[in-house]
């Protein structure tokens, strides 16, 4: 078994990262670390950086300066197919060109850890299989994704990243389409997973009570290139998610610790 200096050691490290579009400057000079098993919250108004940020650990989006170390490596060193087994992305919405069933989409999240021109093996169907049984949609397995409601198909997308077993779990408002029953499960099997196979997770959200929920650690973007990074109970105040979202924000604390907060 692993010891405890491994199992806490960082999954994503940011080194003085400076970041800007069409000439905006979203943050200077951030750094940080998420270890095995945490969730990192990214909060801010649209504009201020957030699914930008997502795609700059993606490669999509080239930082200013700065250094981004996945599991302690380079990011840039990752070859394209290596990096798609480490990193899995939950878009905002998705977009179905190929016909499929929900069990082939499923599949997907298979496809970069095989070799080229290699069939799923029965391992892997099971684990597709599971992870649709995991979201609740195992009976839809055999049905076109074209019929699908938008809540099912944001499902079957957390399904196939479920079936990805990726090392860094990206989310871009993970709550599109669900229905407030299903934001709270699929965030519980979220936080459930990096935790049993040592995973980090971050989650760019609007939802600032998700983020205080399932984040041990959140980065607050003010969109003016400033920002707060640090735990979760220290960053989310009254006073900096006002000045973030522009409108007073309040806080009410509520049982076993938890805290709310919402537009006075």
């Amino acid at each position: 078994m692993e010891n405890d200096s491994n199992q806490l050691s960082p999954i994503l490290e940011l080194q003085s990262l400076s970041l800007s579009i069409a000439g905006r400057t979203l943050c200077t000079d951030l750094s940080l670390q998420l270890p095995a098993g945490h969730s990192l919250g990214i909060l801010g108004q649209n504009g201020t950086g957030k699914t930008t940020l997502l795609h700059t650990l993606m490669q999509f989006h080239t930082p200013d300066s700065g250094h981004i170390l996945l599991c302690e490596q380079a990011l840039s060193s990752w070859g394209r197919k290596k990096l798609s087994t480490q990193l899995g992305i939950l878009f905002q919405n998705t977009q179905d060109i190929m016909p499929s069933t929900v069990l082939e989409t499923a599949l997907i999240g298979r496809h970069p850890h095989l070799a080229d021109w290699q069939w799923e093996k029965n391992e892997d169907v099971a684990l597709a299989k599971r992870a649709l049984e995991e979201v609740g949609i195992a009976e839809l397995a055999q049905r076109e994704i074209s019929t699908l409601s938008g809540g099912e198909r944001q499902r079957l997308a957390i399904a196939t990243l479920l079936t990805q077993e990726p090392r860094l779990f990206l989310l871009d408002e993970p709550g599109n389409h669900l229905d407030i029953a299903f934001q709270v499960q699929s965030l519980n099997l979220l936080r459930t997973h990096i935790t049993q196979r040592r995973s980090a997770l971050v989650m760019a959200t609007h939802d600032i009570n998700l983020a205080a929920r399932y984040c041990e650690q959140v980065l607050l973007l003010y969109g003016d290139g400033s920002f707060e990074i640090g735990d979760s109970e220290k960053i989310l105040t009254a006073q900096n998610l006002s000045r973030a979202y522009g409108c007073e924000i309040k806080q009410i604390n509520v049982e076993q610790g938890r805290r709310v907060f919402y537009p006075a």
